[in-house]
């Protein structure tokens, strides 16, 4: 209102146009910070703006008077602007648009890609893209404020095996020679670390050639990489816990945000309580061994299998909503859910109670059952039971309010992963995770285990998760810098100190040169712009997202290249995508 009377000019996009006569209609105009009634009041006025397609680039200038008919639901609801001038800065050509600007969420997905830049004019569309851009500089303020410097390591690097599949990128100096993208700014950090630098961190790129989830984008993502010398586990924890819940909770959907310290669960624990290593706390339902009290009850699946079984009280679905429930948790664990009812008159009733009635004070006194408790059952191998369970726990929470607190963003870390395990393909012992964590016991508990004095799937390491609301926000680790340590981490996994050399020849003679003891951690940025949005896609909150086949619809690549190209680089292609096409 403090503008009313004032002579002014505004740009933007012509969002639409409602003509009421020939000498008076109402335009909108729409610039990065809102939108702007026009009110056209000369048959000149009228006829130019008509003229216009929407989405039109156009500068008004014009007096600012106050409204009529106020709209209390726009900031700028109390005023208009009535034009003197109107010039046309960039002319939309197209009669049609793809998709309503103000409704492009609604289209499908690939028409959203391709016209990208339009659907970035959605307000709510941009909105992402803001706050992204605020989350990402309050997280620089906030690490250095901590003490870190802000160090860019590089983009080509050399093919390191990371877990997933490296971009490579072709030299052209170096016939048959590749460079690598990093999927991870790893062991650059770490051999800042060796460097002399204690404290790193940057918002990195990662680069890695995998399939895209709702949670994550193929091709391209970025993390708050950092990193810290004469450091361990709890100095890292110390950082986060002081630098996420103040922006959480000034960001985000909700609030509210975890204070330090965070819930630690050991790795064992959580799968054991929760069903997954992903635990959202905002639900207070758990998972509970089943296997003594129902394994012998005389129903076939849970013979000889492990039981697990989740609690609900106030549970109160129909038989139809029930199986629905059972049905969901199947598709998406590929574990089956059985269940039973414990009701308010006392008696086992629904699902499997024939079974469960003969043994009702047992089944009653072992799981701590309430009268009005719904009881649902899980059972197969131990990893599998936990599993099925777990998804159980997460599809039961949005159909039992009481047992999920929502609006708030819980974290937790999840520590203690086991440093090896039995690999599902080669059936032999292999890394769990970071082949480069320091093992809790060091080099003593390895060379135990090389004895055949301790089991190797016993050993833990200092490794950990961030977890927030069931999702993982990062890894992190105390790193394994000692290379004595490091040869007797490999040799269980029957690679020789030839092997790490040859395959870690930067890092592993750094290390020999004196390095000191190092942790650290990597966030995701799209992980945690993601919840701080309340969306349930990554691709809502970047800005050139691709497709789910890792495509970049808007831009058309991957593409082909000319021969001249691939001749320069020393690359034959021996197939195209045309050949290859089912």
């Amino acid at each position: 209102m403090e503008h009313v009377g004032q002579t002014v000019t505004l740009a933007g996009f012509l969002e639409n146009f409602r003509e009421v006569g020939a000498s008076l209609g109402f335009a909108v105009l729409r610039d990065f910070y809102g939108t702007t009634q026009v009110v056209a009041e000369t048959e000149e006025m009228v006829k130019t703006i008509k003229a216009l397609n929407k989405e039109s680039t156009i500068q008004v200038t014009g007096v600012v008077r106050e409204r009529d008919s106020k709209n209390p639901k726009l900031p700028t609801g109390d005023i208009e602007v009535v034009p003197e001038k109107i010039e046309v800065l960039g002319r939309c050509r197209h009669n049609e648009l793809p998709f309503p600007i103000n409704r492009s969420r609604e289209a499908d997905e690939s028409a959203r890609l391709k016209y990208r830049y339009l659907d970035l004019r959605n307000p709510e569309v941009k909105n992402n893209i803001v706050l992204r851009c605020q989350v990402v500089s309050a997280l620089r303020q906030a690490m250095t404020a901590h003490g870190f410097m802000e160090i860019t390591t590089p983009i080509l690097t050399a093919s390191s095996p990371e877990g997933a599949r490296d971009y490579l990128v072709p030299s052209r100096k170096h016939p048959g020679k590749f460079y690598a993208l990093p999927q991870a700014p790893q062991q650059f950090k770490q051999l800042l670390m060796a460097s002399g630098f204690d404290k790193y961190f940057q918002i990195a790129p990662c680069f890695r050639d995998e399939d895209a989830r709702g949670d994550r984008s193929p091709g391209e993502f970025y993390q708050l990489d950092m990193e810290m010398a004469f450091a361990d586990q709890e100095d890292v924890f110390t950082v986060l816990e002081d630098v996420l819940p103040p922006i959480f909770a000034k960001y985000g959907k909700y609030d509210t945000a975890s204070s330090a310290p965070f819930k630690r669960i050991p790795y064992l624990e959580a799968m054991e309580t929760y069903g997954s290593d992903k635990p959202d706390l905002r639900i207070d339902l758990t998972a509970q061994d089943a296997t003594e009290a129902l394994g012998a009850c005389g129903f076939g699946p849970f013979e000889g299998n492990t039981v697990k079984a989740v609690k609900v009280t106030g549970f109160s679905a129909t038989r139809k909503q029930i199986d629905k429930l059972c049905a969901d948790v199947e598709v998406q664990s590929g574990g089956k859910v059985y269940w039973f009812r414990y009701d308010e008159n006392g008696e086992i009733v629904g699902g499997i109670a024939k079974f469960v009635q003969p043994i009702k004070d047992a089944v009653v006194a072992a799981l701590g059952l309430e009268k009005g408790t719904f009881v649902g059952l899980t059972a197969g191998k131990k990893l599998s039971a936990q599993k099925t369970a777990g998804v159980l726990i997460k599809m039961l929470a949005p159909l039992c309010p009481d047992h999920f607190h929502k609006e708030t963003y819980e974290f937790c870390w999840i520590v203690d992963f086991p440093m090896y395990e039995i690999g599902e393909e080669s059936g032999e012992l292999e890394f769990c995770h970071n082949p480069f964590s320091m093992p809790n016991g060091g080099l003593e508990v390895l060379k135990k285990a090389a004895a055949g004095e301790v089991d190797p799937l016993s050993i833990t390491a200092f490794q950990y998760d961030l977890v927030c609301n069931g999702v993982e926000l990062s890894s992190g680790a105390v790193r394994n810098h000692d290379p004595e340590i490091m040869i007797e981490a490999f040799q269980l996994v029957r690679l020789g100190e030839d092997d790490v050399k040859s395959k870690f020849p930067a890092m592993y003679n750094a290390f020999t040169y004196g390095a000191p003891p190092h942790a650290g951690i990597a966030p995701g940025v799209d992980r945690m712009v993601m919840l701080l949005a309340g969306e349930d896609s990554i691709r809502e909150i970047i800005p050139f997202p691709m497709n789910k086949n890792a495509q970049d619809l808007m831009m058309n690549a991957p593409s082909f290249v000319t021969q001249k190209q691939l001749d320069e680089l020393n690359i034959v292609c021996t197939k195209k995508e045309e050949e290859t096409a089912e």
